[in-house]
């Protein structure tokens, strides 16, 4: 039987062989990702910017569950306390004194507390979104630690505990060492991959206060292009598909899941994950909605899509590019970017587009339109408005973008609003008119990337050939692509959404609108100008300018559900259970709102289209019109 000298030496013995198991386990995973292809990484930064990184940004999207916060405050906070003090204790200034070790059973203790409420979700029944497996054994694990942990730390600072300190020492043998155990293939993964995938992210601009949501442009001289396999990706998005801690909170917000329809964007990391090693234990989450089980190669070198692969051709076409998944991930994975990478290889290399969206994308490729339409048909919905050209103009203030929506009657509405408010305003605005082609966002999100750099190029050297202080419009999918994608390609210009214009316009006394009192109403944000830009208090401000009561929905702002338009879905047109924009519609009539603004042309289309819809759709520019009218 161990004495209490001896015991002390054993217990930090203890922490230091997890730790070095650990770091065994972490080892044979790193050869995994070491299959990766190469990536430039700010080490250094990285390493400095690890703790804000893990403290504030993860934990601000941790936070939204309250539950979990307090859980994983509690847990993490008193694992590494106990796990670090217990190490120390090898020192001998620390290793003897009665108070050191009652400090250790405190740390203990807290880790048992968070531990029980790591159980609590799982016992006796599992909160659904959580996946099951391996995740089972963790609080059984943790409880196991901490409760050795605490009782030898007790008998270390009483000087004894007979029988019960070396029982308690086993104990806690069996959870450290099983928790370190589970670094490569289990629950605990996630924390040595988190930490890692926390430095070295392939989107570092997110913790700097940026939407940091621009594509990496394709090198189309590649030898591959895209992605087909695990090795494709680079070895840092592979080390950030093992961060995922199954948690399911993607899964929740994604459109295309809740609809039906064949995706579950954890399942979809987790066939990442599956796909990189033969040895990866079951998936025990949430199926693809339809039920079917993964199969296929495994391997780096193992083929991911297809109708015999891990992940099917449908479930990479559902996804509507919201990046819903991404806003709430704790893990900050990028999953969208996975998915175009995916898609980048099925269009370029196997030209393997869903059957619907093969005409538009030939259009694009032919005649610069989705539609075929002829450039000048552009400008038809401003009929009587005598549009501006700026090829008539040495220079102008506002060049006014009007996007592929020009083309359609309804989107033609709003943008006569808002010719008619800069008028009103004396704004100094023009058009391209023939000279503007499609941003290309279409190809670029079904991972033509071919097609877009052309449109890219083309755009951006008509651009240059004019002269304009600011690009305005009132897409916010022409808006990301011109602020964010097109400077890859040279263009680089003030690119401002219509509801920031209109806004200053109104804050600077150019527009004085009256108000609307009596009407409710709700405002939907579209993703492309909330979660890819950041802009969500603009189209706000300005309806409450207006007098009216506005109503948000359930889920507003960055974290607001997709209405279905995004990412080629309308044109990929993968069937579900349900419609994405019908329970957009739903959600919004929950609040009781007659009207439903809107501020983006595929929105507008989308919500529009619910046959049974109560409620009025109406853009943010309209509103603002009426109100200036009402005020004259």
């Amino acid at each position: 039987m161990a004495g209490p000298v001896s015991l002390a030496t054993v217990f930090p013995g203890l922490v230091w062989a997890m730790a070095a198991l650990a770091l065994v386990q972490v080892a044979r995973r790193a050869a995994l990702w070491r299959a990766g292809a190469s990536a430039s990484v700010a080490w250094l930064d990285g390493l400095a910017k690890l703790p804000r990184r893990y403290l504030v940004d993860v934990h601000h999207v941790v936070a939204r569950d309250a539950y979990a916060s307090r859980m994983h405050a509690v847990v993490a906070g008193g694992l590494l306390a106990a796990s670090i003090l217990t190490a120390l204790a090898v020192l001998p200034p620390l290793g003897g004194p009665a108070p050191y070790w009652i400090l250790v059973a405190l740390a203990f203790g807290v880790t048992a507390a968070g531990s029980l409420l790591v159980g609590a979700r799982r016992y006796p029944r599992r909160t659904p979104r959580l996946s099951s497996g391996r995740f089972q054994i963790l609080p059984v694990l943790l409880v196991a630690y901490a409760l050795g942990g605490a009782v030898t730390a007790l008998a270390l600072a009483s000087g004894g505990g007979g029988l019960l300190a070396p029982l308690a020492l086993a104990l806690a043998a069996a959870g450290g060492l099983g928790l370190a155990f589970e670094v490569r293939h289990g629950p605990m993964r996630h924390a040595a991959a988190g930490a890692l995938h926390l430095v070295a992210h392939p989107r570092p601009g997110r913790f700097e206060g940026q939407p940091d949501t621009a594509l990496q442009p394709l090198d189309l001289e590649a030898p591959r292009l895209g992605a087909a396999m695990p090795a494709d990706f680079t070895w840092n998005r592979l080390v950030s598909y093992d961060a995922c801690v199954s948690c399911g909170r993607c899964e929740t917000a994604c459109p295309a899941f809740a609809a039906g329809q064949p995706l579950n964007s954890k399942r979809l990391i987790q066939d990442l994950v599956a796909g990189l090693s033969a040895a990866e234990p079951a998936y025990a989450g949430a199926p693809y909605p339809g039920g079917r089980e993964a199969a296929g190669a495994r391997g780096p070198l193992g083929r991911l899509i297809g109708p015999d692969a891990r992940i099917r051709p449908d479930t990479l076409w559902s996804c509507t590019t919201c990046r819903a998944c991404v806003e709430e991930c704790p893990m900050m994975i990028e999953h969208v970017d996975a998915v175009v990478a995916l898609r980048r290889h099925e269009t370029l290399e196997r030209g393997a587009l869903p059957e619907m969206a093969v005409a538009p994308v030939t259009e694009l490729r032919q005649a610069g339109d989705s539609g075929g339409r002829p450039l000048r048909a552009r400008t038809d919905f401003a009929a009587g408005l005598d549009l501006p050209l700026i090829a008539d103009r040495e220079s102008t203030d506002v060049l006014l973008w009007l996007g592929e929506g020009a083309y359609d009657l309804r989107y033609g509405r709003t943008l006569r609003a808002l010719v008619r408010l800069l008028r009103e305003a004396g704004v100094a605005f023009a058009v391209l008119g023939p000279e503007e082609r499609y941003t290309g966002d279409l190809a670029l999100r079904l991972g033509d990337e071919a097609t877009f750099q052309d449109l890219a190029r083309t755009n951006a050297a008509t651009l240059a050939r004019h002269r304009f202080r600011r690009i305005v419009t009132a897409d916010p999918h022409a808006l990301h692509a011109l602020r964010n994608e097109y400077p890859a390609f040279g263009a680089r210009y003030p690119v401002v959404h219509h509801t920031a214009l209109l806004l200053e316009l109104v804050r600077d006394g150019r527009l004085n609108p009256g108000r609307l009192p009596d009407r409710a109403v709700t405002y939907h944000d579209p993703c492309y100008l909330a979660r890819y830009n950041g802009e969500t208090e603009a189209p706000r401000a300005l309806l409450d300018a207006i007098g009216l009561t506005r109503i948000e929905m359930a889920r507003s702002g960055r974290r607001a559900m997709c209405c279905g338009g995004g990412g080629g879905a309308p044109v990929s047109d993968i069937p579900g259970e349900r419609r994405i924009p019908d329970l957009r519609m739903a959600q919004a009539a929950e609040t009781g709102a007659g009207t439903v603004a809107v501020a983006c042309p595929s929105c507008t289309a989308m919500l529009e289209g619910v046959i049974d819809r109560r409620a009025e759709i109406r853009d943010v520019a309209e509103l603002l019109l009426e109100a200036v009218e009402a005020g004259r």
